[in-house]
């Protein structure tokens, strides 16, 4: 669950990206995972519901080091945060933080090495 106000927009790093709506001061939780509202699926289930949501959690969902048996999907925007390599998000467990002040109107990033199993990078 988003902890800071953002929106989505169009995104120089690939398709849509999630953007700050205000300053983000570092140290800021800006997402922690909220069971209930974020949803753990198990792979298994996955093609159960058919080849359009299976599209979706090819594009959206994740395997977390957190919840190594599940396929995690965010129930908001965070779904948006794209890759980098320099990220101005970290996670630590559950929860993930600004690394250093965020201007209103940047993208909000994470390395997504450091919060799926399995990811090798890219860029």
């Amino acid at each position: 669950m988003l902890l800071v106000r953002t929106y989505v927009a169009p995104s120089l790093i690939e398709g849509l990206g999630l953007f700050a709506s205000e300053r983000i001061s570092a140290g800021t939780a800006v997402w922690r995972f909220v069971k209930g509202l974020d949803l753990l699926i198990e792979p298994a289930d996955a093609d159960r519901y058919g080849s359009v949501f299976r599209d979706f959690l090819d594009r959206y969902a994740y395997v977390s080091h957190d919840f190594p048996a599940y396929l995690v999907v965010s129930c908001d925007h965070a779904k948006f945060m794209n890759h980098d390599v320099r990220p101005n998000v970290v996670s630590r467990g559950t929860t993930s933080y600004a690394i250093r002040d965020i201007v209103e109107g940047e993208e909000l990033t994470c390395d997504y090495r450091s919060i799926s199993v399995g990811f090798d990078g890219f860029r």
